[in-house]
This record gives structure tokens, C-alpha cells and sequence, in this order.
């Protein structure tokens, strides 16, 4: 099994974290994803968002490490960090970082790891605007 860390959290996301995680004297190539709440969506000014998770998004996200090492064999170890609660703009929403032998197979997992989550993670978000609209989407 591919070393990994995998987590949903209500406290604050560190990069770092994921990266040491990741990190191993055989991998030569390390990519890392963070995804951060912007101020905007679709043209519309976003004040907040805020993250909720099905009880077994963990379980989930465990699966999605699965599939992704499953895919791309030469992963190495994997970090896949996603935050819940309310977010302010700037804040970290996700943390993903893939290491393998070399950059293209990381960069390649990596982009498979995020896509997948956001497809399949039992995460929605409510996006909340200036102009006092809301929003729930199902994505990650």
C-alpha cells in the first residue's frame, strides 16, 4: 500500500504537512495542488464558503487514493487534505501532493488525484455572495 495522508478537517490546512507526508528518498519529482477560496465565481463577488462533508468522506477520499495509486503505479506516497466549516477568502480549501520517481508521473497523479476528488468526494460547499445570494454545490 502507497504511503499516505489522508484527512478532512475543520481546522487549518498546512502545506507543509502535506509535503513532508510526501516526501521519500526515492521520489524525485513531488506535485502539490492547493486549492484557495477566491473572491469571485462566475462573475459574482464570493464573501465565504463553507464546506460540509458527509460523515464518511474520509472513507471516500480513501477510495479516491485507491484508485489514483491504482492508476498510476508509480506513486510513491500521496496527501489528500480537504477543510470543512466557514472559509474566508485566501483560506485553503484543499491540499493534494503526489510523489513519485520523476515530475511527469507526479504532475500526472497529482491532476488525477484532485480531478477524481472533486468528481467523487461527498463534499459540497455553500458559496455565500455579496449581494447576500447563496449557493450549494456538490464539489470539493
Amino acid at each position: 500500500m502507497t504511503d499516505r495522508l489522508i484527512d478532512v478537517r475543520s481546522t487549518p490546512l498546512s502545506v507543509d504537512e502535506c509535503m513532508a507526508a510526501v516526501r521519500r528518498p526515492s521520489a524525485g519529482g513531488i506535485a502539490l495542488f492547493v486549492g484557495v477560496v477566491r473572491d469571485h465565481d462566475h462573475g459574482r463577488a464570493v464573501v465565504e464558503l463553507e464546506y460540509s462533508a458527509h460523515p464518511e468522506a474520509t472513507a471516500a477520499l480513501e477510495a479516491v487514493a485507491d484508485q489514483v495509486t491504482r492508476a498510476h503505479p508509480a506513486v510513491v506516497a500521496l496527501a489528500a487534505v480537504h477543510r470543512v466549516g466557514v472559509l474566508a477568502v485566501g483560506d485553503l480549501a484543499v491540499v493534494v501532493a503526489v510523489s513519485c520517481p520523476h515530475r511527469a508521473e507526479a504532475f500526472a497523479a497529482a491532476s488525477d488525484l484532485i480531478d477524481v476528488l472533486k468528481a467523487q468526494a461527498p463534499i459540497w460547499k455553500r458559496q455565500l455572495f455579496a449581494d447576500g445570494a447563496v449557493e450549494w454545490v456538490h464539489c470539493a
